[in-house]
């Protein structure tokens, strides 16, 4: 079993191997600051072989996340001669035998105009020990420019799937048949997302058409197009995520309400019972063994920080901390190094998750966590900090956060909505907060923010905002369009100007989400909203911390930069509510950023955040007396 993992003084997560089926120390296989010597240089993503012998990985610097491919030799940790550029977030299937790959990699940018490098992201062949050079593309049949593909080989290596996501709601699924290059359409140009996997003689997968909630189906390869898919677990109130296929078993992973389930399943739909997880929280990866009854997944929560686990069907007993898990389950804790585990006691004592359901403007329940020490009574005088995300049908489910551990050790509230955008209810809960439709999820947070003030469990000088990227973008439209809304901001990475974002970086990938300021209807929206153009003069904003990275690959930090100055020339109380801009050198939209920057930089937002809030900081790290 392979995982990236940090530990003790690593700056960066280590790619590690332990066994699979007997609980064992890991060992490191790459560590990418002492590989590099470059403090920044991070692993992006990492596919080991199907027997485990080799490992590709993408390593990059500065968190441009514009990955090189490397592979190594498993058992004698050496590094093959493979080097290959330009494989950002890389999609990778092994054949059988460990002899070549497919893989998606971007153009070269000398070969195609200026900015045209971050798109057009093709599938390509290598056979091991061959020139990079010599590499064919094996798919370059894109819908659009901005189509990301990503590759899946079945176990003989004879059929590869190709995905072709298109936006943020549509996946074309292509067949090729390896033994005489016949191409079948699986499904194309649907509004809906799929993703199947080969099964012997059958695809198996998920997908969003005709079920918003999502679907497993199942079908035969001579008749594996969409009109002949056969349901083999129907929609239901949970939203399913993905599938882990074993020799015995369909493992289902879905959410309700945010909070992640698994079922498991016979391989034709029956016998379906809930296996009941260690926690209750987000489950971040799920995978399976194709040769035996065993899956490995992370969970995190609130107060557990991301665990492996190992399933297995068994007589070992209950679930290792489950509820009430049925006797031949196991889930075992498979990750933890001994002395590297947690404290999840606070100087307050434990923490407590509630799940609650608020009105929005429409009447809509929206789904709020609340997190809090064991000891802390929430009042209106209670510090609170509020987040949300709310697009690309992200779903905002319990996650360990050294931010919310921080927030509620200093007496105070932390508070995670679950706003429309995100896939929290489902694909049509995405739908009703992207595109035209966008402010929607804006009006779900601010009334996410007046009914914990309406409650009485803070209030508006005690309220402070945060939320990176989209969130970003959430927290500027927050801050224009409610600026009595709380009293200070906290924006990472964020977007601010809606009308010129697809000219910068992988802007024209966002199209489909947020709309195309060329076209006059679509222009329309985003202007009402862009929070750059919506800044006016001599209005008392609340204080505000923009925070960027001159390395940003994503979200080009011009917009926080031109926010940041907009904001400062605009606010009629920047003396008590000031409006600052932090940039990170050599760094990018998050993704690989060092834990010491990380730290640092999370030790300036909350003192920026508790200083507004009027949270003063013991000596001993804890909140000073009287001020809980």
């Amino acid at each position: 079993m392979f995982t990236l993992e940090r530990w003790g003084d690593h700056d960066q997560a280590v790619l590690v191997v332990r066994p699979a089926q007997q609980t064992g120390r890991a060992r490191t296989l790459v560590d990418p600051v002492r590989l590099s010597g470059d403090v920044t240089a991070a692993i992006d993503w990492y596919h080991p072989s199907p027997d485990g012998a080799l490992v590709a990985y993408g390593i990059s610097t500065g968190g441009d996340e514009r990955s090189t491919l490397a592979v190594l030799d498993v058992a004698t940790g050496h590094h093959l001669a493979e080097r290959i550029a330009h494989t950002r977030a890389a999609s990778l299937a092994w054949e059988p035998n460990g002899t070549g790959f497919f893989y998606t990699r971007y153009p070269d940018p000398g070969t195609v105009a200026p900015g045209e490098e971050e798109y057009g992201r093709h599938v390509c062949h290598h056979r091991m020990g061959t020139p990079i050079a010599a590499d064919p593309v094996v798919w370059d049949d894109l819908p659009d420019p901005t189509a990301w593909a990503t590759v899946d080989l079945s176990r003989n290596g004879r059929w590869l799937l190709v995905h072709l996501s298109v936006g943020w709601s549509r996946t074309d699924v292509h067949l090729v048949d390896r033994s005489n290059g016949a191409r079948t359409v699986l499904i194309q140009g649907v509004e809906a997302q799929t993703t199947l996997q080969v099964v012997h003689d059958q695809v198996l997968g998920v997908t969003t058409l005709g079920a918003g909630r999502g679907r497993v189906i199942s079908a035969p390869l001579a008749t594996a197009w969409h009109d002949h898919w056969c349901t083999i677990v129907p929609e239901s109130p949970s939203v399913i995520d993905t599938l882990a296929i074993t020799p015995q078993s369909l493992l289902v992973l879905s959410t309700r309400s945010a909070v992640s389930q698994l079922h498991r399943y016979e391989h034709d739909g029956t016998g379906g019972r809930h296996l009941p997880l260690p926690d209750i929280g987000s489950v971040s990866a799920l995978t399976a063994s194709p040769e035996r009854e065993e899956a490995f997944l992370s969970l995190t929560s609130f107060t557990l920080p991301p665990t492996t686990y190992r399933w297995a069907p068994g007589t070992e007993g209950r679930a290792s901390g489950g509820h009430g898990a049925e006797p031949d389950d196991t889930f075992r804790d498979w990750s933890r190094l001994g002395e590297h585990d947690a404290d999840l006691d606070g100087p307050q004592g434990r923490y407590v998750a509630e799940q609650h359901r608020y009105p929005s403007t429409d009447g809509t329940e929206v789904t709020l966590f609340l997190v809090r020490a064991e000891t802390t009574r929430p009042n209106p005088d209670t510090p609170c900090v509020l987040t949300g995300y709310g697009g690309f049908s992200i779903v905002m489910g319990p996650a360990y956060s050294a931010a919310v551990v921080d927030v509620c050790d200093r007496g105070g509230v932390y508070a995670v909505a679950g706003i429309r955008g995100g896939a929290e209810e489902g694909e049509a809960w995405h739908r009703a907060g992207m595109g035209a439709h966008k402010e929607q999820s804006f009006d779900d947070f601010a009334a996410a923010a007046d009914w914990l003030v309406a409650e009485g469990l803070t209030s508006r000088e005690r309220l402070a905002i945060r939320g990176g990227s989209n969130g970003g973008l959430l927290m500027g439209a927050m801050l224009t369009r409610r600026p009595d809304l709380c009293r200070a901001v906290h924006a990472a990475v964020p977007l601010m100007d809606m009308v010129r974002y697809p000219q910068f970086l992988i802007g024209r990938l966002w199209v489909p989400e947020y709309g195309d300021p060329d076209v006059a209807e679509q222009f329309g929206w985003l202007w009402a909203y862009s929070p750059y153009h919506r800044v006016v003069d001599d209005t008392c904003y609340p204080a505000t911390l923009l925070t960027s990275a001159d390395g940003d690959s994503r979200v080009h930090p011009a917009h926080a930069r031109k926010m940041a100055a907009r904001l400062q020339a605009a606010t009629s109380c920047g003396a008590t509510r000031p409006v600052l801009l932090r940039e990170e050198a050599r760094a990018g939209h998050g993704q690989g950023k060092p834990v010491s920057a990380q730290a640092a930089e999370l030790a300036d937002v909350l003192s920026f955040l508790y200083d507004q809030l009027g949270v003063q900081v013991g000596a001993d790290g804890g909140a000073a007396e009287g001020d809980r």
